[in-house]
């Protein structure tokens, strides 16, 4: 039997596949013109400054005359400057007294708001308000009705006969009159987070559980707070970095002082680079900041990769 010829459809394969390449290029082209100028700014606006910040950190520079590498001459002298340690010592502090009393503040007014009540959305409204204000506002109304001669504050000491106080000028107070500040307006992100998750909590649990005779508080500690614990866990490392970055609220009420009591680390590598002009050693500080958050980071990413299985093999 003869052999049929085969076709020859191989010009017309070539052809097709370069105009998919050619067609690909252009697709190619395009998306990268309009994703281009995104591209730029990040890069211009966080990766140079990152590197630029980085490699200052090893330099004596003053940003007027030409730099002096110096190594890790900056990070030592951090290791010895008391001013620093003070620093690291009130961040320590605030943060510690602020993540805690906001989360558990926000766990409390989400589980009073999430019953029905009346007026309940304007309660929550008012609740959240005040993170909605800037830190500078809240910095200008408090110092206000902090004034130890004029302000509100004592004015109500005094009718209710107690010594008036310094607040914001007493070394001893400023700093938790600060964390006082943060919680009236920080408070209200945690509990907007949390009304949202128990939202979502299963309510056939709770139901389960009521009908085996399980009371408020055992429904709290074995069912509500479990299906929780994914949130608080993002609160809690979210509210750590932003205690830890905390320096809009101290610029505007106490500028570090009185005697350094709120000199906490941005503020101090603000000072350093603005104010006594070394940028490098600022940068080394902010590059000893930026590990501690990193670290913090990763030790709260693998805790909760640890939390997570032991919470579906209890939900099992």
């Amino acid at each position: 039997m003869p052999r049929l010829p085969i076709p020859l459809t191989m010009p017309a394969n070539r052809s097709e596949s370069r105009a998919l390449r050619r067609r690909r290029r252009s697709e190619a082209v395009t998306a990268w013109a309009f994703i281009s100028p995104a591209v730029l700014v990040i890069l211009g606006l966080s990766v140079l400054p990152v590197v630029w910040s980085l490699l200052l950190s090893f330099q004596a520079n003053d940003l007027v005359t030409p730099s002096r590498w110096v190594g890790l001459d900056n990070y030592r002298a951090l290791r010895e400057d008391p001013n620093f340690h003070q620093a690291v010592k009130n961040t320590v502090v605030y943060t510690v007294l602020y993540v805690p009393l906001s989360i558990a503040l926000g766990l409390a007014l989400a589980l009073v708001l999430n019953r029905r009540i009346r007026f309940v959305g304007l309660y929550r409204t008012l609740f959240f308000v005040p993170f909605v204000i800037s830190a500078t506002a809240q910095g200008v109304l408090f110092s206000f009705i902090l004034d130890p001669e004029f302000g509100a504050a004592n004015s109500v000491l005094h009718h209710l006969g107690i010594s008036p106080q310094g607040f914001l000028t007493d070394p001893s107070q400023a700093l938790f009159v600060l964390v006082a500040i943060t919680l009236w307006s920080g408070t209200g992100l945690c509990t907007v987070i949390y009304l949202a998750a128990l939202q979502d909590v299963d309510q056939s649990l709770i139901e389960a559980a009521r009908l085996d005779g399980a009371g408020r508080f055992h429904l709290l500690r074995h069912v509500t707070l479990p299906a929780l614990s994914p949130v608080s866990v993002f609160l809690l490392l979210w509210q750590t970095i932003q205690a830890l970055q905390v320096f809009d609220l101290v610029y505007v009420t106490t500028k570090g002082g009185p005697l350094g009591s709120t000199t906490v680390i941005v503020y101090f590598i603000w000072e350093q680079a603005f104010k006594e002009f070394t940028a490098g050693y600022g940068a080394a500080a902010a590059y000893v900041l930026a590990v501690a958050l990193l670290v913090l980071a990763v030790v709260m990413r693998l805790l909760r990769r640890e939390r997570t299985p032991r919470t579906k093999a209890a939900a099992s």
